[in-house]
């Protein structure tokens, strides 16, 4: 299984009670219905790539930081 990082996230009760309500829906975690809904958009931007080994160190293009 691969490495997966956690980190903090802070919701609005009510974006919270959509996503419990929706995920209990679809029979999954808000977890995992968080991670799909993350997947899905990250695809419709065309900034997903499935088939990158780490796509946790792939950097879409015109995301860096601009400097000055």
């Amino acid at each position: 299984m691969p490495q997966r990082d956690s980190f903090l996230l802070r919701l609005s009760p009510e974006m919270m009670d959509a996503l419990r309500y929706w995920s209990e829906d679809e029979f999954r975690s808000m977890n995992a219905q968080i991670e799909m809904v993350l997947t899905d958009a990250l695809r419709k931007a065309g900034r997903w790539n499935p088939k990158s080994p780490s796509n946790a160190n792939d950097k879409p293009k015109g995301t860096s930081p601009k400097k000055g």
